[in-house]
């Protein structure tokens, strides 16, 4: 199995309408052979100090796929390509972690 946590930043204010491209676009990645999970995640308020705030412009997006090859395919894929055209212009940071089981 694949683990991908990616940790989007927007652009001051955006976040909110990319998150709306994002969830457009959900169902056509959960249908992808291979997607197991697929969801965007905000901070949750009122955990405390020990928590680590991502921000009001970022949010993550957690994936588990079966494999490296569903997790490339869907890399390339009709829909991922135009949800990245529709928001590289709201988007100014992105870090993607893809991490194996052990």
């Amino acid at each position: 199995m694949i683990n991908v946590v990616a940790v989007i930043t927007t652009k001051p204010g955006k976040r909110a309408e990319v998150l709306e491209a994002f969830k457009a676009n959900t169902p056509a990645v959960l249908a992808e052979d291979g997607c197991i999970e697929y969801a965007a995640a905000i901070d949750t308020e009122g955990m405390g100090s020990f928590q680590a705030q991502l921000g009001p412009d970022t949010f993550t997006v957690i994936e588990k796929w079966e494999s490296k090859e569903a997790l490339m395919a869907h890399a390339v894929s009709p829909h991922m390509k135009e949800y990245g055209a529709k928001t590289k212009d709201m988007i100014a940071d992105r870090k993607i972690h893809i991490l194996s089981n052990v």
